[in-house]
């Protein structure tokens, strides 16, 4: 007899087409027969070991989160509600060029400084890996949910060239060449960079170019978080629309947003730039969270000149007086390449999460008014913030434009990401919000997309990105991670003033047949694994 039989729900199956009402056989992990009508037809019944009613509820696939930073979170949290509370079962993780493997000694020391604002620094992690497949077998020990990796294209520097800002020899090339090719016959999907941020940033559009063709030739994709999202934010879309072009290579656009005031209410014309490629024959997609404003680290916002060489040198130029003078010169007047060529505005930076506790009395504040409590201007409080906190710091930008957020998530080619940081006391509640506040408030209350549509963006179009021949779908024979969400209560319970609340109106998650989510609640079932790229 099989494991499971889910009895009259509702199947958004993740096609795009009409629901349907079935029950649905799991065994062993699969899907393996779904009776259409079985109620109505009046025809026997399928039985299993256990049954649920789904009367009332939508059985879709497990939503794919197509831009995680869980990257030691997995590791640190075998709970990790976080996620599988709002149905995800499926994480991509080595974002924005900066993660932990490919590395050697030196190289780890570097990236776990520099990304310690977006997944602390590790010092409760036993780092026993080096490689890419190292990593992944890491996660094989088992994980809340299944993650993919996209090797980091700024830790690839970093280790080949280092943090400064040069021209990689032909000798370095063929290296990074080399480490890219091995962590794709390792398992990665793709490769990823966060070309404001450094290393990565350093890379000339020759050498991006040239990885690309590697991760062409292994049927990755290549993920950029690129070069502006705010004055120069269509230039810097169509350079990497022609980078990859030229690679002959798929293109996912990282957390595609239109931010800052020069961009509002220029979404159309980033899509239609989209349109005009994927036209003439060129595979893109993208990705978005649903919320306005963005988050990263204070750090991130620093001109790239001051960012040289990495975190100590980031420091040591910070406690140098007219070092620090002309940063801030780049970022009040100028408009820092870290903050996408646009001033500062410190009203709009706040304060999410800080490594020392004690300055945790800024966290919630904009950087603006924690100076206005000081009496000291803003660059003085961010200035403390950023030596303090050795460059721990995260904030929140509230710089986004709703009515780009509607018109980007609505494109054929959009997939959904959280973007989430799950450090700090105040974290974007995107991390824990993002999938049911696309159900909830996005095809619930505004109606931007059909429920069907919806589950499409966040199911088989990312599975189909990550070339999953056997998930993103409800189909027989395919891999059983699904959820069970009711239509009309799914809602995030996360806000920006309690951002670790867990959504309401989920309660079932399978991950590979097994419940992570029983009756609302966790279960301690570590069902996830590595998800390897699939041979060409």
């Amino acid at each position: 007899m099989e494991d499971l039989v889910i009895r009259d729900a509702d199947v958004v199956d993740g096609s795009g087409a009409d629901a349907y009402r079935a029950d649905v056989v799991i065994d062993a992990g699969r899907i393996v027969s779904i009776v259409k009508e079985a109620a109505a037809a009046g025809c026997q019944r399928p039985r299993a070991m256990r049954e649920i009613d789904a009367e009332g509820l939508v059985l879709s696939p497990g939503f794919i989160d197509m831009h995680a930073h869980s990257d030691l979170a997995l590791l640190r949290d075998p709970d990790h509600s976080a996620k599988a509370a709002q149905g995800v079962t499926l994480e991509v993780l080595g974002q924005d060029g900066l993660s932990y493997a490919p590395v050697d000694d030196r190289t780890l020391e570097g990236v776990r400084r520099a990304i310690t604002g977006w997944n602390g620094y590790g010092e409760d992690i036993d780092f026993d890996w080096r490689s890419v497949g190292e990593y992944l077998d890491r996660l094989d020990r088992g994980i809340a949910v299944n993650a993919a990796y996209l090797i980091p294209q700024g830790t690839v520097r970093a280790l080949v060239v280092g943090w400064e800002d040069r021209e990689a020899t032909p000798d370095e090339l063929d290296r990074m060449r080399r480490l890219v090719a091995e962590g794709l016959e390792q398992g990665a999907v793709g490769l990823s960079s966060g070309l404001t941020y450094t290393p990565g940033m350093y890379a000339e559009n020759a050498e991006l170019t040239e990885l690309c063709r590697v991760v062409a030739s292994y049927g990755g994709y290549y993920c950029p978080h690129h070069r502006s999202y705010g004055a120069g934010a269509l230039e810097a879309y169509a350079e990497m629309v022609d980078l990859t072009r030229e690679a002959d290579c798929p293109l996912h656009l990282a957390h595609a947003t239109m931010n800052f005031g020069v961009n509002e209410g220029r979404a159309p014309e980033l899509l239609a730039l989209l349109d005009r490629a994927l036209d003439a024959g060129a595979d893109i997609t993208l990705d978005t969270y649903p919320y306005t404003p963005g988050c990263t680290t204070l750090a991130a916002l620093l001109p790239s000149w001051a960012s040289e060489g990495g975190p100590r040198e980031i420091l040591a130029r910070l406690t140098d007086p007219a070092t620090a003078e002309r940063i801030r010169y780049d970022l009040e007047v100028t408009g820092s390449d870290g903050c996408h060529g646009v001033p500062v505005e410190w009203e709009t930076v706040e304060i999410s999460g800080v490594t020392d506790p004690g300055l945790a009395d800024v966290v919630g504040r904009t950087v603006r008014q924690a100076a206005e409590l000081r009496g000291e201007t803003p660059w003085a409080t961010a200035h403390r913030l950023l030596v303090g906190d050795r460059l721990g710091t995260t904030i929140l930008q509230h710089v986004g434009h709703e009515e780009n957020v509607r018109a980007i998530m609505r494109h054929r080619a959009h997939t959904g990401g959280s973007d989430g940081i799950l450090r700090g006391s105040k974290p974007h509640p995107r991390a824990y919000g993002t999938f049911p506040r696309y159900l909830g408030h996005y095809v619930r209350e505004l109606g931007v997309l059909t429920l069907e549509e919806c589950v499409a963006h966040l199911t088989s179009r990312p599975a189909a990105r990550l070339r999953l021949p056997d998930r993103g779908l409800v189909r027989e024979g395919y891999r059983a991670d699904l959820v069970l969400f009711d239509p009309e209560t799914v809602a995030p319970g996360a806000t920006f003033d309690e951002p670790r609340r867990l959504p309401a109106g989920i309660p079932y998650v399978l991950v590979d047949g097994r419940f992570v989510i029983e009756d609302g609640r966790r279960t301690d079932v570590l069902a996830g694994r590595s998800v390897r790229r699939a041979p060409r």
